[in-house]
């Protein structure tokens, strides 16, 4: 622990008068393989790491990405959602995807169950295939959605890259999943 209100008041005050869903800018400090460090405007100086805001990776962007320096760059301007106090590091934790409209649930807004979608197959899995189907928006096609007769692996029906369409059979919006089907996509077998 980095300690207590009476080692480092201004910073403890400041953390302690944030609330959850407040908006808060700042400037990128630093990217580490652990998230991101954001120095606030109106925070103080953290006694140790190079911001009083971190954004870990999974609050960065609802959208997949490789390393952080796809979402932010050092020096960039940001603003955030305040998420909770960390008393352990003294430090702000933040979202960066807060700010952002959730693309699955508008997505899933403008589709229904049942309906065809073009798609392109992203990845195998010993159990199906991911389909990109929007931008940012992938789903999965169960091994037994994916052809008309049993196939022991995906890649005996698709590969990486390889256009299809799709049926959307499940929309869960609570756990952002998307269930598709290839079978259902046509009366024709494959």
């Amino acid at each position: 622990m980095m300690g207590g209100p009476s080692e480092n008041p201004e910073l403890w005050a400041f953390l302690e008068s944030l609330h959850r869903g407040e908006f808060l800018s700042g400037t990128v400090t630093a990217i580490e393989r652990f998230g991101v460090f954001v120095a606030l405007d109106d925070g103080p100086d953290h006694p140790v790491f190079p911001g009083v805001g971190f954004i870990s990776f999974a609050e960065l962007s609802w959208r997949r990405f490789e390393a952080a320096t796809d979402v932010v760059q050092v020096g960039q301007r940001v603003s955030c959602e305040f998420l909770q106090f960390d008393t352990w590091n003294l430090e702000a934790r933040l979202s960066l995807k807060a700010t952002q409209p959730d693309p699955f649930q508008v997505f899933a807004d403008t589709i229904a169950v049942g309906q065809k979608l073009p798609g392109q197959v992203t990845k195998l899995i010993p159990f199906g295939v991911f389909v990109q189907v929007a931008d940012g928006i992938e789903g999965l096609v169960h091994l037994r959605e994916l052809a008309w007769t049993p196939v022991e692996t995906p890649a005996d029906v698709v590969q990486v890259g390889d256009e299809i369409t799709v049926v959307v059979t499940e929309i869960d919006r609570e756990r952002r999943r998307l269930s598709l089907s290839r079978r259902q996509s046509s009366s024709a077998g494959v």
